[in-house]
């Protein structure tokens, strides 16, 4: 019966009014959904892996609009400090072991917490959106530039958001999306990087040379992850038409290339994790 659930929220008049709120939550990992748009009004949703409604009886009403659970409350407030986001409370620890911290956006209070694992919870590993001491290289392709500058714009700002310095980034122009492949196997394999980030931008056009390009492209960079093991972010767009690259290079479905950045920053953790848990596992520490 019930698919899902949204909660409606007024931030102001106009779309430049709600970027501020959708800056924060694209960097938390929201994907976005559904938006409308009748004269003069617009809605944008932000969806979460999960979500549900929380019933509270206690003597006062609560004092945020909406609570949302991340994967690393420390991490997600150096975020919304970067990106100066109203800090309404500053983050500490609740009494029932959550680690919390709120903030205000356009009079909307939200709170983000990270609840404290319990004795036999399953203890999985999973990357950090942190870059700092990270190395990253971008390849992108200069065939639709006007879509691709776009793409490396949003993904420099994700890398940029989680603390990874512009000096250790290496930028990588190739013609077009049939080279990426290459240059990014190149890279990869100099062991300079801890993730590769392919960006480019693909449009159909009325023969088979888009699909085979396609298909190409997706082989090649999948290739080379798993022959360097080097993760590779994809943020190279297929599309059907112009206007579906430009809403998917930072319009109105978000930008792809951002998306792939937070990826990249996230992979390239997770690599670092599991491969200190296997030098834990193979020295007899665990």
């Amino acid at each position: 019966m019930i698919r899902s659930i949204v909660f409606p929220r007024r931030l102001g008049k106009s779309l430049e009014d709600l970027q501020p709120a959708l800056e924060l939550f694209r960097a938390l990992g929201f994907a976005p959904g559904n938006e409308w748009h009748e004269g003069g009004n617009h809605g944008v949703e932000m969806l979460a892996p999960s979500g549900g409604i929380e019933f509270i009886a206690a003597a006062d009403a609560p004092s945020i609009d909406a609570m949302v659970e991340v994967s690393d409350a420390d991490a997600a407030w150096v975020i919304a400090k970067k990106l100066n986001v109203k800090i309404q409370k500053e983050i500490g620890d609740t009494p029932y072991g959550a680690r919390l911290f709120e903030v205000d956006i356009s009079g909307l209070r939200i709170g983000f917490l990270t609840y404290a694992k319990k004795p036999g919870d399953s203890q999985g590993l999973e990357g950090k959106l942190d870059g700092h001491g990270k190395r990253f290289a971008l390849v992108v392709s200069r065939f639709n530039s006007f879509i691709t500058e776009r793409l490396l714009d949003g993904a420099l700002q994700a890398l940029r958001q989680c603390g990874t310095s512009e000096s250790v980034l290496t930028i990588a122009h190739v013609p077009g999306a049939f080279e990426i492949p290459s240059a990014a196997r190149q890279l990869a394999e100099t062991r300079k990087y801890d993730a590769i980030i392919c960006l480019g931008c693909l449009l159909r056009g009325d023969t088979l040379h888009y699909e085979v390009i396609a298909n190409e492209v997706t082989r090649g960079v999948g290739q080379s992850a798993q022959e360097t093991g080097v993760p590779h972010a994809f943020g190279v767009l297929t599309c059907d038409t112009l206007q579906q690259a430009i809403d998917r290079a930072g319009l109105k479905a978000g930008n792809t290339g951002f998306e792939a950045g937070l990826t990249a920053v996230e992979m390239a953790c997770l690599r670092g994790l599991a491969a200190s848990s296997g030098a834990k596992t193979t020295d007899g520490s665990r």
